[in-house]
């Protein structure tokens, strides 16, 4: 799939679970890295590509095949794929009063079946798909939640309540995005209360930062951690519903794992955990993340929005 991107993007990047501004360092025992010590020949993290490939749309759960280094220094064409604006049409309400692409939960909101990608507006009025790996900047983009889209990281928390805004929804509030996961007798995983291993997209090894850079040594910076390349190494990000049996009573996808998600707190605060942790910072629905404020983004946060039934 080609993705419309902007000319001039600053690509940049934060590990998940710490604060880090654009010039500081991560602590790794704070990060739940796999810290290994830097060999003489590891290659330099600003050696690392920066180029952005096509991810593939079925990913088996296999083991994690090292990333090459010698990726060609490709981009993603400013291709627009030119859509009818059918934000109205995706609202329209279906049984309880949601729209078809979200659940209702506890008969009192509508939340997103599936993690948000985006719709950028182009210069002509209309919308086309954005690339998941870039952060939209300025931009007015909305949400859409479909099945089999890579979902939107690299965004920060009031960029994703403004994209549900312009989809004519809002960004989940905690008691509304807990609903969702824990089900009506909160449970602590979206698909029960025994943890699974893999159910969900959560415990990859490697840390993806490290593998994407050979090293663990100078990587978690703001500029190194928004690199769109380490998205698109083999079993990261998956499609949004990729991982089927991670699934909640009301029928939402990747409520654990996949992409952190922003909830509706000024101060910053995500939930669920991403596709290389999911436990550090608590168990399945309870995992939380409140060291970053609301314009934190990396590669690993994305988001879902809720609505009131109509």
């Amino acid at each position: 799939m080609t993705y419309r991107v902007g000319l001039g993007i600053l690509l940049l990047v934060f590990v998940a679970g710490c604060g880090v501004t654009p010039d500081d360092a991560v602590d790794l025992d704070d990060a739940s890295i796999d810290d290994r010590p830097p060999e003489d020949d590891a290659p330099d993290a600003d050696d690392a590509p920066d180029a952005l490939v096509d991810v593939p749309r079925d990913r088996p759960d296999a083991s994690l095949a090292d990333v090459p280094r010698d990726r060609p220094d490709a981009s993603l064409a400013d291709v627009p794929r030119d859509r009818p604006d059918a934000s109205a049409d995706r609202m329209a309400p279906s049984d309880g009063g949601c729209p078809p692409e979200m659940a209702l939960v506890q008969g009192r909101v509508c939340v997103d079946r599936w993690e948000a990608h985006l719709e950028a507006r182009d210069m002509d009025g209309g919308v086309s798909a954005w690339s998941p790996y870039t952060n939209p900047g300025s931009r007015w983009v909305r949400a859409v939640s479909t099945e089999g889209e890579v979902p939107q990281g690299y965004i920060t928390g009031a960029q994703s309540r403004d994209a549900c805004r312009n989809a004519g929804k809002r960004l989940c509030a905690l008691p509304d995005w807990l609903a969702a996961c824990r089900g009506p007798t909160g449970q602590i995983y979206p698909y029960g209360n025994t943890y699974v291993r893999r159910r969900c997209n959560e415990g990859r090894t490697p840390h993806p930062v490290v593998q994407f850079y050979g090293t663990s040594v100078g990587v978690f910076t703001f500029e190194r951690m928004n690199n769109p390349g380490i998205n698109q190494q083999p079993d990261s990000l998956a499609p949004a519903g990729a991982f089927t049996g991670c699934v909640s009573p009301d029928g939402l996808a990747d409520m654990v794992g996949n992409l952190h998600e922003w909830i509706d707190d000024p101060a910053g605060t995500f939930k669920g955990g991403f596709y290389a942790d999911a436990e550090i910072n608590g168990r399945g629905c309870l995992y939380t993340t409140t060291a970053h404020g609301f314009d934190y983004r990396d590669y690993s946060t994305g988001f879902r929005c809720c609505a009131d039934p109509r």
